[in-house]
């Protein structure tokens, strides 16, 4: 079973998944940052974010999370995204120990809620670059060298902004943010031609080259149930 729960500005969602059996399933790029809390094993991690589909086996387990917006998770761990990219981080080598915040998590009736609490605590305390809603809105529809010209900065700059807040480079962003806007229409029904149009592809085969290649597998394999 997968949830997701609302959650607080900054945060995309709560989330929780339990299983009594093992499950193999697919992690695709969304350009998220996740902080997870495994009941099963007692102990939090962050997963960065992921520049292509990877396949996951998990035995019986029990997770709770918050997933953050694209580039404000780097803000509330204390590290630039890149750092973090493909990794899956025990959270007590960026935050340090972690014993208190385990305890509180493994008594907690909503594990998920605790997590979001603590992350807004953080995010008010050391809020994330300006730049970043910014970066986040206009790249989806803006060349590279537009998007600098309209942010003010030079190519560099904007570079390196865009890896410290979310792990990749802009071309790299802009591609993510567009399969996964992508992803939710097909979950939600569209027909992959539409999806196509609404999100910027040249044509619904440009759409299936893109999930191809950040995914691993054809569209309607992907969102089979």
């Amino acid at each position: 079973m997968y949830e997701e729960l609302p959650a607080p500005a900054g945060l995309r969602c709560r989330w929780r998944r339990s299983s009594t059996t093992t499950e193999v399933g697919r992690v695709v790029p969304d350009g998220c940052t996740d902080i997870i809390f495994s009941a099963t094993g007692g102990e939090v991690f962050v997963a960065g974010p992921d520049t292509s589909g990877k396949v996951t086996e998990m035995g019986p387990t029990d997770l709770h999370a918050v997933r953050f917006d694209p580039g404000v998770g780097p803000a509330v761990l204390g590290v630039p995204a890149h750092a973090l990219r493909d990794l899956r981080v025990p959270l007590a080598e960026l935050w340090g120990r972690t014993d208190r915040l385990c305890e509180e998590l493994s008594s907690a009736p909503d594990p998920s809620a605790v997590l979001a609490r603590v992350a807004v605590e953080r995010l008010r305390a050391t809020p994330p670059d300006p730049l970043t809603q910014a970066i986040a809105t206009a790249v989806r529809t803006c060349g590279v060298a537009d998007l600098a010209d309209r942010l003010g900065l030079s190519a560099r700059q904007l570079h390196r902004r865009s890896l410290a807040a979310f792990g990749y480079g802009p071309k790299a962003l802009q591609r993510i943010l567009r399969f996964d806007e992508a992803m939710s229409l097909a979950w939600r029904g569209v027909p992959f031609a539409d999806i196509a149009h609404r999100t910027g592809y040249a044509d619904q085969a440009h759409l299936s080259r893109e999930v191809r290649e950040l995914a691993g597998v054809p569209l309607g394999q992907l969102i089979r149930p």
